[in-house]
Parts: structure tokens; C-alpha cells; sequence
């Protein structure tokens, strides 16, 4: 799993102090809200980890239970640097949670393609051109990542979630509360789930 980078957290603990943010929650969740199970991924978009997660489970999750009203799940971000946070904006320019989920997906699948490289502007053109599959037009996505409230809003996510639930990697998983220690494997999270139903 990939550790978190404490200098990267100091400036958004620095961040978060100077503005104050009070941002709503925007928390990208999927499936019914009454579900008896809600599953929450503290992710980077950065982070592969995070990815073989998202391909390996949450695809075959989704269609198993989320889809049939039996899961609820929630995306958390957690970045983990400046691409993955530029990423994440990209997602929420999407106002219809299907498309959103449907880009983190694709974000995940190409990881390898666009979060390389030291060169942030490189880094979002890359973003920016999957983004462009979805809808999305270069002047959006560009008033999206100078839009600082969401920037702000979803590095008060991250402050909150260290906070609550202690962070240490990527991913950390919670299903109904409780942390997920088994492996990443669907079979085994299966059995986790099944256990609750």
C-alpha cells in the first residue's frame, strides 16, 4: 500500500488552517442509502493500490450488490499529491454520479498514462484528455481546477478523514465501520460482505 507522504500533508494541514474551510460534504457514493452495508475507500488517485483495488473489486462489487441495492459505496478521496487532488477535481466536474464513477474508473485504468512525470501541467493535459471522453470540455475542466473552494473542499475531506479514521495507507477500507484488514482479493472481501448480509 502506498504511504502517505507527511510533507504533503503539512501543507494541506497549512492549507486548511489559513482558509478555515467549512466546505460541504461531497463525499462520491454510489448504491441505496439504506443499504445495510456501506463500504468507504479512503483512495489516491495516484496510488496503484488503489487502482487494482477499484479494478478488482469494486467492478465486480458493483455488479453484485451495488447495483442490486444491497451495498452502498463511497469513494473518499484521500490525495496523496497535487496530481492525484487535480485528478479528483476532474471528477467533480461531472454533475451525474454514474459519469463520475464511470471516470474514476477510466482514471484508474490509465494511471500508468497520465500520473507520471514531475511536470503538473503535463499531468493535467493527460487528465484532461480522458476527461474529454466524458463530456467534459478543456474550459471546464480548466474553471475547475482554478476553482479554489473545491480544492479546498476536498483537502478538508482529507484533514477530516485523517482525523476520524487514521490513515496510514491507501487504500484503507471500512465496511460498516470497521476496518477492512483481509486481503484485496474479491473472493475474500465477498465473504466479508456475505457475513453481514
Amino acid at each position: 500500500m502506498k504511504k502517505i507522504n507527511s510533507f504533503f500533508y503539512k501543507i494541506i494541514f497549512f492549507i486548511f488552517l489559513t482558509f478555515a474551510v467549512n466546505a460541504e460534504n461531497k463525499i462520491l457514493e454510489i448504491g441505496n442509502s439504506s443499504a445495510e452495508i456501506t463500504v468507504k475507500v479512503f483512495s489516491s488517485l495516484t496510488c496503484p493500490h488503489c487502482a487494482d483495488f477499484h479494478k478488482n473489486i469494486f467492478e465486480s462489487l458493483k455488479k453484485e450488490y451495488i447495483d442490486k441495492d444491497l451495498v452502498r459505496f463511497e469513494h473518499h478521496s484521500f490525495p496523496l499529491d497535487l496530481a492525484a487532488l487535480n485528478a479528483e477535481i476532474i471528477i467533480r466536474c461531472i454533475a451525474d454520479v454514474n459519469k463520475k464513477f464511470q471516470l474514476l474508473g477510466e482514471i484508474y485504468k490509465k494511471q500508468n498514462q497520465w500520473a507520471v512525470g514531475s511536470d503538473i501541467n503535463l499531468i493535467n493535459e493527460s487528465i484532461k484528455k480522458i476527461g474529454l471522453n466524458f463530456g467534459l470540455s478543456n474550459i471546464k475542466m480548466d474553471n475547475c481546477l482554478k476553482n479554489e473552494s473545491v480544492q479546498d473542499q476536498i483537502l478538508n475531506e482529507r484533514i477530516e478523514a485523517q482525523k476520524k479514521y487514521k490513515i496510514q495507507s491507501t487504500p484503507t477500507i471500512y465496511i460498516n465501520e470497521k476496518k477492512y484488514k483481509g486481503e484485496h482479493k474479491y473472493k475474500t472481501f465477498k465473504k466479508t460482505i456475505e457475513k453481514l448480509l
